[in-house]
């Protein structure tokens, strides 16, 4: 046995001198002694290629992937024998004071490898690599723990009671912090109490996040056809040192580590002590169906077809086709108007119905086209809060919420009037900043100062009001303006912030036929496919197209800008009182650009065209009408879909109709926007 591991040492130092690892390792050294100070344990973490050294010698490959503690010290040795031979630490007295973490780049693809979050049982026994994954939903503030610490005889006659390092406690994994300190320790020379020598203590960062399995997001979908029943848990992972910080709250990541089972009183937790973070990004798939490049063919001759058309069709299985187009078409302008980027063009929707429960189904399956579509439920926050830390530190913890695992998708967060006041403004704060911030009273969670985290809320929010609710909680004006709804349940900042707000074309009152005999078949035979279209385009095409569709970049044209650009002026300045000044906020020039790339990416275009501006300002009009009345550009009711998709002919009446829309906008903005120069047919 002593000769394998002497061979494994030797594989080991010609591993560090191959791969840079001992030039990093000297350099490291020469800081440590740079320092003149003496420590109790020195950390040094060596990058190990599992692919690379397994070439070198397969049985140091093995013994690295299954045995990674015992591992740990066949380099702990080499590492001692370099600095002793080569002079790197002068302060640096035996081979205990040195502590090596092994971080492996990936492991084997192979299942053995994985360990899942969601199986069981949970393999926390054998202390080997493993690669897992999953979501960080909550994540606690950076604390100290000790990474070695040494300990001295108590008796003033023993020869370990000064000197030499000769009892040096180091930080294992899954160990906590009063196994590595503790007061009943003996000399193994005259077994005497050994006592810490506090000024040789060495002290590293760590942080609890707790983590969980991604298939919690199907869970918190409003509707899915997901039939496989699975037990979700979260799980702890401890993060130490340079790993801390490394972890956004919602984020999915991929760690390598070894598991652990932390015993805290009488309760066990299965942790992961992590060596290595990897952010896992969704890719979105390189192609759209046949069906829909068929159709994008098909409708080529028009810019405005191929959506309209989309639009007509979708979400099939939950309403007929032909109905609610204006609130689907906008639900895919959100939905493919998602992403992670800081400074992303954000869609929310807010829509005034007095069909709630219709409603309710369509935005229940059109979150689930995503990866990331979260129903908010009732019970839970909507914005990350904080408590105390579960493991015993006593240390804050700060919890994710619907809002933060929505990251990149949408946050379907209900009837608006449900939630209470408070909520409300936190929610207008969000849109408007789309960052959050979490207090951390130091003095409740044993820190010195007070904290101030901030979240960013990367996702698109939905929600509706119910008309018949609000007319009965509220006592109506009588001085509405043409084309105004009475919308005194939502607080007026909070209806500015929304980016559209849509009214659904049937109220309850005159339910369209379609919809009646729709909602009775599927109430007699849920499974029932009752158009031929839903076979067409199905809800896996829907996704494939929306994940293919949010990942295009597009660019404004100058003839798209001059005309938003007019727009926003002449809008500015007709829609004004001699109170408030302009009624339109300074957001509505961001959500015209946001409405404008959606329609570009969901017709699956790069350049952004006047015809994707004229539909992102007939929809900012109509939302505008619906808060504040009609303006001079006196547009219709329902001026996107102002016919029945029926056939040819009527596509073609809406193109004409939409020319007209078009060139009564240039002469809203020649006449309300001085200054403002755009481009014209005739010119």
């Amino acid at each position: 046995m002593d000769q394998e591991i002497q061979k494994m040492r030797e594989i080991s130092l010609v591993y560090l001198d191959r791969s840079g690892g001992l030039q990093k390792f000297m350099r490291d050294c020469k800081k440590c002694n740079d320092s003149k100070q003496s420590y109790a344990v020195y950390h040094f973490i060596i990058s190990i290629n599992p692919s690379d050294i397994a070439e070198l010698d397969a049985t140091l490959g093995n013994y690295i992937l299954h045995n990674p503690i015992q591992a740990a010290q066949i380099f702990q040795s080499v590492c001692f024998i370099a600095i002793k031979t080569l002079s790197l630490i002068e302060q640096l007295q035996t081979e205990a004071q040195i502590s090596v973490l092994l971080k492996p780049t990936h492991l084997p693809p192979l299942p053995s490898y994985v360990l899942s979050l969601s199986a069981f049982p949970f393999n926390y026994t054998s202390q080997r690599f493993y690669i897992s994954e999953g979501i960080a939903i909550a994540m606690g503030t950076v604390t100290k723990y000790t990474q070695g610490a040494r300990f001295l005889c108590t008796e003033e006659t023993c020869p370990f009671s000064e000197g030499r390092f000769r009892y040096i406690r180091v930080h294992m994994p899954g160990a906590t912090e009063s196994a590595t300190v503790r007061n009943d320790f003996v000399c193994s020379l005259c077994s005497s109490p050994l006592q810490e020598d506090m000024k040789f203590r060495v002290l590293g960062d760590k942080q609890i996040v707790e983590m969980i399995d991604a298939k919690v997001l199907n869970a918190l979908k409003g509707y899915s056809s997901d039939k496989l029943h699975c037990r979700i848990q979260t799980f702890t992972v401890f993060l130490r040192d340079e790993l801390t910080n490394k972890m956004k709250i919602g984020n999915h990541y991929k760690i390598i580590g070894i598991p652990a089972c932390v015993q805290n009183g009488l309760q066990a937790t299965a942790c992961i002590e992590v060596n290595s973070i990897k952010l896992c990004k969704p890719n979105g798939p390189s192609f759209v169906g046949d069906n829909f490049k068929y159709l994008l063919s098909l409708t080529s001759s028009s810019c405005w077809r191929f959506t309209a058309i989309l639009a007509n069709i979708f979400a099939s299985q939950v309403v007929p086709p032909g109905t609610y187009n204006t609130l689907k078409l906008a639900i895919l302008l959100s939905l493919v108007q998602t992403g992670e980027k800081e400074n992303a063009d954000y869609l929310d929707l807010l829509i005034v119905t007095s069909d709630t429960l219709v409603i309710d189904r369509l935005l229940n399956y059109s979150i689930c086209l995503l990866p990331r579509g979260i129903r908010h439920p009732p019970s839970s926050e909507i914005f990350p809060s904080v408590s105390k830390d579960k493991h015993g530190t006593g240390s804050a913890s700060i919890h994710a919420c619907s809002a933060v695992l929505a990251k990149g998708g949408i946050c379907y967060i209900g009837d608006l009037s449900s939630h209470k006041k408070d909520k409300l403004e936190l929610l207008q704060s969000v849109l408007e900043s789309r960052t959050t911030t979490v207090f951390i009273p130091g003095k409740k969670y044993g820190e010195e100062a007070d904290q101030q985290v901030t979240i960013s809320i990367q996702t698109n929010f939905w929600s509706f009001v119910d008309v018949d609710s609000s007319s009965k909680k509220h006592t109506q004006k009588d001085n509405f303006l043409i084309g105004q709804m009475d919308l005194s349940l939502v607080p007026p900042n909070l209806l500015d912030v929304f980016g559209l707000l849509i009214y659904n074309e049937f109220p309850s009152c005159r339910l369209s036929s379609p919809v009646v005999h729709h909602t009775l078949k599927k109430a007699i035979n849920p499974k029932a496919m009752l158009y031929k279209v839903s076979q067409q385009f199905r809800m896996q095409d829907y996704e494939e197209f929306i994940l293919f569709a949010k990942n295009l970049h597009v660019e404004l044209s100058s003839e798209a800008e001059s005309l938003i650009q007019g727009y926003y002026v002449a809008s500015r300045r007709v829609r004004r009182d001699s109170i408030h000044g302009s009624t339109l906020s300074t957001s509505a020039l961001k959500i015209l650009i946001s409405l404008s790339k959606a329609h570009t990416k969901l017709s699956l275009r790069k350049k952004v065209l006047e015809e994707d501006a004229l539909i992102a300002i007939l929809l900012l009009e109509s939302s505008l009408t619906l808060k504040h009345g009609k303006s001079a550009l006196c547009i219709a009711p329902n001026p996107v879909f102002p016919f029945d998709l029926s056939d040819e002919n009527s596509l073609q009446q809406r193109d004409s109709y939409l020319m007209q829309c078009h060139h009564q906008l240039l002469k809203f903005i020649g006449a309300y926007g001085p200054g403002i120069h755009i481009n014209t047919n005739e010119e």
